[in-house]
């Protein structure tokens, strides 16, 4: 799933819903920034909804924009397309998760970035 795309002009913007695969899904976009797969100064989701404007800016500006959402409801995905972007669209239910029945562990927060990164 790893592009050739450099880290610095990567972002990852992670659905943070209240289900288990939201936060899942938050903790393996944390953990991506943190090990160096993406800016870890990007921006903010929640912020790019809110049409702040620094926070479009700053996912307009890089080469490549990842989203993980959770589920299919696609709402990373979404908000990042309002804003007329085409993300690299990742869900978790598509790599073994199940909404509602998965506990967010370190172990999987682990196996899922390394198979993102690829």
């Amino acid at each position: 799933m790893c592009s050739g795309v450099e880290a610095e002009k990567r972002v990852v913007y992670a659905c943070s819903g209240c289900a288990d695969v939201g936060e899942i899904a938050d903790q393996v976009a944390r953990k991506l920034r943190k090990d160096g797969y993406a800016t870890p100064t990007a921006s903010c989701l929640a912020g790019i909804g809110a049409g702040l404007k620094n926070f479009v800016e700053a996912a307009q500006a890089a080469k490549e924009v990842v989203t993980i959402d959770g589920c299919l409801v696609y709402c990373a995905k979404k908000i990042i397309e309002k804003i007329d972007l085409a993300p690299i669209s990742i869900v978790l239910t598509d790599l073994g998760c199940e909404k509602g029945k998965t506990a967010c562990t370190e172990k999987l927060v682990d196996e899922l970035a390394k198979k993102i990164i690829g």
